[in-house]
């Protein structure tokens, strides 16, 4: 198997566990095929993920299909690289305010992955200052909601060919 048939297979993989974290976590109030993907345009139900709280299991594999450093995570959810070892350890769910950060984040990393196709793309376009956002790196403005919505309202623009 080449280099390249082990990277898909394991994105691949990787894409089938969130499509059934999602699922298990959704339950009965989930549409029939529900992706993982999909799941980000049903905001009822990211309501309601988020109100239940992230359990670590999926936020796991989230942090392992984002573009995001353990540090990143820390930064964006305002706690300690320890306390995120901690959750690791309890295996327990993240409360609310925290789950909204981390389903804002993996919402960040789908609506990028749907633009660049690439998470090496999406990295450096994240990690570049960029004009329109005021010479900014886009990562430097996921710390908060609004900038979160800044970052998601470029990439679309992008998506539509529309530059600043």
């Amino acid at each position: 198997m080449s280099n390249l048939q082990f990277m898909k297979t394991k994105v691949t993989n990787l894409t089938d566990k969130l499509d059934h974290a999602i699922i298990s976590l959704t339950k009965w109030r989930s549409p029939k095929k529900l992706t993982y993907s999909k799941f980000f345009t049903n905001k009822m139900l990211m309501i309601e993920v988020i109100r239940e709280g992230v359990p670590y299991s999926l936020f796991n594999l989230i942090q392992l299909h984002s573009p995001f450093s353990e540090n990143d995570w820390a930064n964006f959810l305002d706690i300690s690289t320890k306390s995120l070892q901690r959750y690791k350890q309890t295996s327990k769910q993240f409360k609310p305010i925290l789950s909204e950060k981390i389903i804002e984040m993996a919402e960040v990393t789908n609506v990028g992955l749907d633009v660049f196709g690439d998470m090496e793309k999406l990295k450096l376009w994240l990690d570049t200052p960029n004009f329109s956002l005021g010479n900014l790196k886009p990562i430097e403005l996921l710390k908060d909601s609004y900038g979160k919505e800044i970052v998601v309202g470029e990439l679309t623009r992008i998506n539509y060919g529309i530059l600043a």
